[in-house]
């Protein structure tokens, strides 16, 4: 554990602060020196992207694991990105987005975190616990998920209370990874529908394809040679209003949204989306 306080009389910083800072970028010019020499051959449109400034919300630990984290991320993959401007600017929005791997919250981390966005990730209570990972979670102020109970509530108003304060949620509106047999989205849970429906915040639905190249879904192992080729598409925030105070209105939401979240990722994975999903509750696949 560092100290809060060091004296260094002969390195010309000023504080522990000003030395950390300064570590961290050299860190990141090692890490990409490395990255680049490992890409070399790739082709042109997989060059690393230029460098943006940081977040203006993220804090240290957020940044932190962002210059460890994003130089690891693009030695190992090759990022295709769109849509980044439907990501709004002014105000407060809600990243939902499919989930095949535990490899992709890293990526759409990735994707937001170089579009200017440091993402408040819903994350499912149980990894708050797990060593080194919970005390990354922790700090990055990601919001732990308790499904199924009371303290669920207090999870949408950790999130309302981001979105109040303009920052980006990101959430995983299935709730675990896909138990489609292709990756393709199953049913989801209503949480995220009641979470825009309440706040009125922009739902952006997001598709990714790409991260289980890395990381099979339910894998252990990654697989890092060679370069994967990760894609990540934005879509328009989610036009819901005519379902507001209908019936219902959270499924609906939630139809509506997966649907979308479904056609992008044929759209970028090339395929015909099948007709109908899987249902994690019954095990079988009902219509669309």
């Amino acid at each position: 554990m560092f100290p809060t306080q060091v004296s260094v009389p002969r390195s010309g910083f000023s504080s522990w602060d000003e030395f950390q800072a300064e570590l961290f970028v050299c860190c990141e010019v090692l890490v990409c020196g490395v990255a680049r020499w490992w890409s070399r051959g790739q082709v042109r449109s997989s060059a690393m992207p230029p460098v943006r400034p940081r977040p203006a919300r993220s804090n240290r630990t957020f940044r932190t694991a962002a210059h460890i984290v994003r130089p690891a991320l693009r030695a190992v993959t090759r990022t295709q990105w769109s849509g980044a401007q439907h990501l709004p600017t002014d105000r407060g929005f809600i990243v939902a987005a499919n989930h095949v791997t535990n490899f992709d919250p890293l990526t759409l981390a990735h994707f937001l975190w170089d579009n200017g966005f440091a993402p408040r990730i819903m994350a499912k209570h149980s990894l708050f616990g797990v060593p080194v990972l919970g005390h990354v979670l922790r700090g990055i102020e990601a919001i732990p998920v308790h499904r199924g109970t009371a303290a669920g509530v207090r999870s949408l108003d950790a999130a309302a209370a981001a979105l109040a304060r303009g920052e980006c949620v990101f959430v995983c509106p299935e709730g675990t990874l896909t138990g489609d047999e292709d990756m393709w989205p199953m049913l989801a849970k209503t949480g995220t529908a009641r979470l825009a429906l309440d706040t009125g915040a922009p739902l952006v639905p997001v598709a990714q394809w790409g991260a289980h190249r890395v990381l099979a879904p339910r894998g252990k192992v990654l697989k890092v040679v060679p370069r994967k080729v990760v894609q990540v598409l934005a879509g328009p925030p989610l036009d819901i209003d005519d379902l507001r105070g209908t019936p219902g209105a959270a499924q609906g939401v939630t139809t509506r949204l997966m649907a979308q979240i479904t056609d992008q990722l044929a759209q970028i994975r090339g395929e015909q989306a099948p007709h109908d999903v899987w249902d994690p509750r019954t095990k079988t696949r009902v219509a669309r």
